[in-house]
Order: C-alpha cells, then sequence, then structure tokens
C-alpha cells in the first residue's frame, strides 16, 4: 500500500500536511464537539484543485482553509470542485460558501437527496427521524428537550443550497486520478467513499473512522434499517483491493481491511450484549435497553451522557435492535407509539 508522509503527532494541528504526492490534509475546526477536527483533503492537479469534503461553516473555518492553501503557494479561488462524501454539516455547509466566493463546483451522492430536502423542507436542524426514533423507543420526554434545544439552534438556508452534481457509485476522473466512488450507507443514506486503486488510498468520510464508529441511527429523510445498510457497506469495502485509511476524523495511515474487521466485531459484540438486556428485562423498551448499556470508548453509563449523546445512544440501540430483530432474534411489539421487545420462541 501507499506509504505516507510523516503526520503530526496530534492530528488536528493546523496547516496542510502532505500525505502522498499530490494529496494533502488540513483539518478543519469543529467548536464544541468530541470529535475536534474534520480532516479536508486537497486533491492537486494542473488544472487546478478539487477537495474531498469541505468542513463545517464555523467563525474562523475559511481563514484556516485559507491559510493552508497559502503555505502550498496555493490560492482557494484554484479549488474546482468538492466531492462532498456526505449530508452532515461539519462536511458540507463550506461548500456552499466556496461556491458563492469561487464558483466552485458541489458533487455530493445521489441518496443524500432525501435528507436535504428534509433539511430544507424543516428550515431547522431538528433531526425528525431521531425524534421519531426516540418516541419508539420510549423516550418521550428525551424527544422532547432534544426538540426545544435544536429549535434554538441557529438555521441559514444557505448552508443547505443543493449540490452541482448528484453522485451515483462509478469511477470518475479528478485532474488525471482516478477515483471510484461506492456507495456506503448507514451512517447516511447516501454516504460515499471514493477508492483511489492506483494509490491505493480510501478517502472514507465517516463510514471507516480510525478508533471510534460513526453514529448509526441519526438519520436525515426516513429510517431505512441503517445498521443493516451500514454493516453490508463494511463488507463491501472486504470485497474491494485494501487500502490506506484516509478518514474524516482521526489519524490515517491504517489498512481499511484490518478497521472494518474490527468495526465489524465491534457491532457484533455490540449485538449480543443488547440481545442480552432483551432477554434480561423483557418486555422492555429501546430506552431500557440504552440505560443499560455502556457508551462511548470510556465505557460510560448512559445517564452520565449530555441529552445529545443520550438521542444518539438511543437511536444506535434502536438500530441494534431492529437488527437482532430481521435476524429473528427478538420479537417487536408496538404499543402506544413504543416497540417493546422480547426473545423470539
Amino acid at each position: 500500500m501507499s506509504s505516507l508522509a510523516p503526520q503530526p503527532q496530534d492530528w488536528t494541528s493546523a496547516g496542510c500536511h502532505p500525505v502522498v504526492p499530490g494529496v494533502y490534509r488540513i483539518p478543519l475546526p469543529m467548536p464544541q464537539d468530541g470529535l475536534r477536527a474534520v480532516n479536508v483533503y486537497v486533491l492537486e492537479s494542473d488544472g487546478g484543485l478539487a477537495l474531498v469534503d469541505a468542513g463545517w461553516r464555523v467563525d474562523g473555518a475559511l481563514d484556516q482553509l485559507r491559510d493552508a492553501f497559502a503555505s502550498l503557494g496555493r490560492r482557494l479561488d484554484e479549488v474546482t470542485d468538492v466531492y462532498v462524501t456526505h449530508i452532515h454539516r461539519d462536511h458540507y455547509t463550506l461548500a456552499p460558501e466556496l461556491r458563492r466566493r469561487f464558483g466552485t463546483r458541489i458533487h455530493l451522492g445521489i441518496g443524500e437527496a432525501p435528507g436535504l430536502r428534509a433539511l430544507q423542507d424543516l428550515r431547522s436542524n431538528v433531526p425528525l427521524t431521531s425524534l421519531e426514533q426516540l418516541r419508539r423507543a420510549g423516550a418521550k420526554d428525551l424527544a422532547d428537550r432534544t426538540l426545544l434545544r435544536m429549535r434554538e439552534e441557529p438555521w441559514d438556508e444557505r448552508d443547505w443550497e443543493p449540490p452541482d452534481t448528484w453522485l451515483r457509485p462509478g469511477r470518475f476522473s479528478v485532474g488525471g486520478r482516478g477515483l471510484c466512488a461506492l456507495s456506503t450507507p448507514g451512517h447516511t443514506k447516501g454516504h460515499l467513499v471514493f477508492h483511489d486503486e492506483t494509490a491505493k488510498l480510501l478517502f472514507a468520510g465517516d463510514h471507516v473512522l480510525p478508533s471510534i464508529t460513526p453514529s448509526i441511527g441519526f438519520e436525515l429523510g426516513g429510517w431505512e434499517f441503517p445498521l443493516g445498510r451500514f454493516l453490508a457497506s463494511l463488507q463491501l469495502l472486504l470485497t474491494r483491493p485494501d487500502a490506506v485509511l484516509l478518514p474524516a476524523h482521526g489519524s490515517l495511515g491504517r489498512g481499511v481491511h484490518e478497521r472494518v474487521r474490527e468495526l465489524l466485531v465491534h457491532h457484533e459484540q455490540r449485538l449480543a450484549a443488547t440481545y442480552e438486556q432483551v432477554c434480561a428485562l423483557a418486555p422492555v423498551s429501546g430506552l431500557e435497553v440504552a440505560e443499560h448499556l455502556l457508551w462511548t470508548r470510556r465505557n460510560r453509563t448512559f445517564s452520565a451522557l449530555d441529552d445529545f449523546n443520550k438521542m444518539i445512544a438511543v437511536c444506535e440501540t434502536m438500530a441494534h435492535l431492529d437488527v437482532l430483530e430481521a435476524r429473528g432474534r427478538i420479537v417487536a411489539e408496538k404499543t402506544a407509539y413504543v416497540a417493546r421487545f422480547h426473545p423470539a420462541s
């Protein structure tokens, strides 16, 4: 696989860091977020520059991007295209700003169209699908608190202007660099990864992260078996040639296949732990299962999480319960909008 240029010990260190010839990494800020930064990748060619992901349009992000480009002796108006892995704001919302200022074209996976429409129709950052899952899990109070908090967040329709091109899976060229867009739903409906088979690199977005698993169940545009689709998307990568992992968050350089196998094992272990709680507590709601599991790499209790992370935890629990039901391990019975689960006979 490709030999990468040395990277700073702290992957969030500002700057424009060489990856391989013609590819650079720029970490951009994510304020008040545990992920700390998002990696934006620069693809260099004689015809201009392209980005994989754009970053979050927050104060200082555009200036930090401009400064990183200046260290290369390049300008932001040389960026002709942005290829966005998925619709979350830390990946997408700086792209429309680049287009307004410099005419940069935006490309986004076609599977993200329902989520983008939902955001535009609601004119709000409220994830209605996630709130529906909270209520299905028996967490109505948490849903109500989350709704109030997210309605207080500022909304700017300019952040969610549509892309110039809806990407479909398949091969395309960026300045002579051949890439293959692969559909990898799960974290979002239309998530794409970009595989450079020649250089043996995978621009993985949030689909494969080096030390954590992406949130599953924080969906826009309807609930569509997110964990099942995520596991299938991981298996897809094992059928492809191995590559060096270039993630959106965290350090780069791991082998994709190695990390994918770890993620598959993690979720099988999580499914087993979820099933144990169903057996112990049945009939049990999704909220009650989530309350009896441990969360994050630090094994925090559910009660120690803030409301946003409680929402993520409950939605992810519902995603695991849905997979167990699809496998015939458990049965769901819905009463008064709340699903209660018990082991299959």
